[in-house]
């Protein structure tokens, strides 16, 4: 990995930042690198319990460096050849990459959000923007289309039309709008406190049982009601029984019995399995 994603683990919560603040976080083929290999590396991370994603200085990522891609035209035309694999390619794994890490991630977003930059926040399982960042699906601008991941990601957060518009005009929008529109969680003036405070609620709650439901719901929320109950059925079956979901029972039995006798001692979940 180089030094243009940088990764800082504090307890229970990893710390995913785009690390190219001079350039307002835009994207170079540096970055994407280090981003996949950042996505690699968390997934085999078995203690760390969420994820917070965002961006040093001024923006969150202000999309795809065009003056740094068209001053190295082989690479950047031997990157463009990924156009033709019939499978996803590194730049739509910059941001659907992030839906096989098996803990939550929270992608903390201000100032500028555009084009690569949102379509690595929709990537994210939740999103915290600031009220005045910018946001735009930009490609129309360079008369291209969104391809990073972002249209497979916004079937699940806005209806057809909305995506259409905000798909032909490429116009900007504020963090407000955004969430209007469905395409962030929550807005807050401080969206790193208010992400860490969320990291922090998920890491009560087992590992198993977190991961499982993040891929339950990426697997049934657009399927048929037979496909969704059938992966009900699946990550249930895997959670079950398990140690975790063995402590979490135990942890509930404690909190219970503390409404009398005061604070539980809570024992400690085990890595996450799934």
């Amino acid at each position: 990995m180089n030094d243009r994603v940088l990764i800082r683990v504090e307890g229970a919560v990893a710390h995913v930042v785009l690390n190219r603040a001079d350039k307002h976080n835009g994207m170079d083929f540096p970055m994407l690198d280090a981003m996949l290999a950042a996505q690699k590396k968390m997934r085999r991370n078995r203690q760390v319990r969420a994820i917070i994603l965002s961006g040093d200085g001024p923006s969150f990522c202000s999309g795809l460096d065009f003056k740094t891609a068209m001053s190295q035209p082989v690479r950047t035309l031997l990157r463009a050849t990924q156009l033709l694999w019939p499978f996803a390619n590194q730049f739509q794994r910059w941001s659907v990459g992030w839906r096989k890490v098996g803990v939550p991630v929270i992608a903390v977003m201000h100032g500028n959000c555009f084009g690569a930059g949102l379509q690595l926040a929709l990537g994210a399982d939740i999103r915290i923007c600031k009220p005045d960042a910018k946001l735009s699906l930009l490609e129309a601008k360079w008369g291209l289309v969104p391809d990073m991941g972002g249209i497979a990601l916004l079937r699940e957060l806005v209806p057809i039309d909305v995506a259409k518009e905000l798909t032909f005009t490429g116009r900007v929008i504020s963090g407000q709008e955004a969430q209007a529109l469905g395409l962030v969680t929550h807005l807050s003036d401080d969206p790193m406190a208010h992400a860490q405070q969320l990291a922090t609620e998920i890491a009560t709650r087992s590992p198993d049982s977190v991961a499982a439901g993040k891929f339950l719901l990426q697997q049934a929320w657009l399927a048929c009601d037979y496909l969704a109950l059938r992966a009900e059925r699946l990550w249930q079956r895997r959670v079950m029984g398990r140690a975790n979901q063995r402590i979490s029972l135990a942890r509930e039995q404690a909190r219970s019995k503390a409404g009398v006798d005061g604070t539980p001692q809570l024992k400690p979940f085990k890595s996450r399995q799934l």
